[in-house]
């Protein structure tokens, strides 16, 4: 019998090495940080982007999509792990978390951004092949072509529970928060689905960037010759960017005479300063400084007035940044490295104290998206002494007839109203202050006598400041 010739094999394709994205490799090494090294995208991305930048490899639109792909994919994380987990055949835990990022870059660019579908799975594939290699790249292939087959509305009507059957549940998955937090969030604001929904939207947007013109060192006028500048909404001192921007491309903030600062946290220093004395206005203290936006803020506006500083931080690193921050300010200051709840000053020295405590910062969402992932309802209980003992001691810090303003950049109940009410059944010697005259063209603040500002509303953080004076 004769043999079947065997056919000819056919020669083996030679390997192809993966195609290096810079701006997808980045992406992707901000987001290791951010999940390995609990680091903030605020302050893992610019770096990363001015080496891409000194090397070469990238220009401003290249920029533009490293950001848009970090800061999206972060505010979207719960949305994507809800879509991702519906086309994977295993509990989203056991997928390693290298390559979820990988997963959750490609939805980004599948659900949220105007990238073509073949282009988002091909780049995504190519990205998992350079860091995950081809055996793990073959499983981000199969699960963006399924992610890929329907738009983000689709797939929320797939993976959201009806609202009617679970309100808290289903805004969790549509708009990117842990169900507490949407939960914290529509208890301190109250009111119908609307009004949460806005905030969880706004949330979920890119803030401009705003800057301050330190009083006495720079004026609005000057920022506004940047391109794309505009006044800020309330403060007299605030200039939002609208196309982004580099701010340490702007003269007057590498020199310190201006800086960035969200329109909100400049609203906090200007009322505690307009707020109304009896008696002398010479001491002034920032208990909570770093990293020093307030403070430099609060020094110029002294200045004006011949009043002096004390900036007070308990992290060493973080009294270094405020000291940079008020380097070159016009009026007396001095920058200390203490611990508020234990002050190295006598009680009743000053005339006006502020107090921006340490807090979950759920005010914030906006700027820093990863904090909603990271924060547990526990982490309340954690600072609630804290927030107290640093509202007291700013209370004994200021004189009788004196002012202290409370802040933090959390709208959360038990850190806002809750401190204040305990402090005022503790110490019946302090009084509210209607804050609300002290933010003049300021629109929704509510009854008073506190102020809560918030995104969707007044396009700040969801800073909260409570004014008090000292009575006896």
């Amino acid at each position: 019998m004769s043999e079947t010739p065997r056919r000819p094999r056919r020669p083996a394709k030679p390997y192809r090495r993966p195609q290096k994205d810079p701006v997808r490799i980045l992406a992707f090494d901000a987001l290791r940080a951010v999940d390995e090294r609990d680091a903030y995208a605020n302050l893992v991305l610019p770096p990363l982007l001015r080496t891409a930048r000194e090397k070469g490899d990238f220009d401003a639109r290249d920029a533009a999509l490293a950001t848009e792909l970090v800061y999206g994919t972060l505010r979207r994380q719960g949305t994507y792990d809800a879509i991702i987990a519906d086309c994977v055949d295993r509990p989203l835990r056991e997928v390693d978390p290298p390559v979820l990022d990988v997963l959750s870059l490609g939805a980004h660019q599948l659900l949220g951004t105007r990238i073509p579908t073949h282009a988002a799975v091909s780049a995504t594939v190519e990205l998992a092949r350079a860091v995950l290699g081809d055996g793990r790249a073959k499983f981000v292939n199969a699960v963006l072509r399924k992610v890929a087959r329907d738009d983000l509305d689709g797939w929320l009507e797939k993976v959201a529970p009806p609202y009617d059957e679970d309100p808290e549940d289903h805004l969790a998955v549509v708009h990117s928060h842990p169900r507490w937090v949407v939960s914290a969030l529509w208890d301190s604001l109250g009111g119908p689905r609307a009004g949460i929904e806005e905030l969880l939207a706004a949330d979920n947007e890119r803030p401009e960037v705003t800057l301050v013109a330190r009083p006495g060192r720079t004026d609005p006028e000057e920022l506004l010759r940047e391109e794309a500048a505009v006044p800020g909404r309330w403060s007299p001192y605030a200039v939002r960017l609208t196309e982004g921007g580099e701010p340490g491309s702007v003269a007057a903030v590498r020199e310190g005479r201006a800086g960035v600062q969200d329109e909100g946290s400049q609203l906090v220093a200007l009322a505690l300063a307009g707020a109304p004395l009896d008696g002398p206005d010479e001491r002034w203290l920032d208990a909570c400084a770093g990293p020093g936006g307030k403070a430099a803020l609060l020094a110029a506006l002294a200045a004006e007035r011949g009043a002096f500083l004390l900036a007070s931080e308990k992290q060493q690193h973080r009294a270094g940044l405020v000291a940079k921050a008020l380097a070159g300010n016009p009026g007396p200051y001095q920058v200390l490295a203490a611990d508020g709840t234990r002050p190295a000053w006598r009680p009743g020295s000053f005339d006006r104290v502020l107090v921006d405590v340490p807090c979950t910062g759920l005010g914030a969402l906006r700027r820093r998206p990863e904090a909603r992932w990271r924060r547990r309802p526990e982490d309340l209980a954690n600072f609630a002494p804290l927030q107290r003992g640093l509202l007291r001691t700013a209370l004994e810090s200021v004189r009788v007839g004196g002012v202290v303003g409370y802040a933090t950049c959390s709208p959360h109940l038990a850190e806002t109203r809750a401190v204040v009410d305990d402090l005022l059944k503790q110490s019946p010697g302090a009084e509210l202050i209607d804050a609300r005259p002290l933010l003049p063209g300021v629109p929704a603040l509510g009854d008073g006598p506190d102020v809560q500002l918030w995104p969707h509303l007044h396009g700040t953080d969801a800073m909260y400041l409570a004014l008090l004076r000292r009575t006896a």
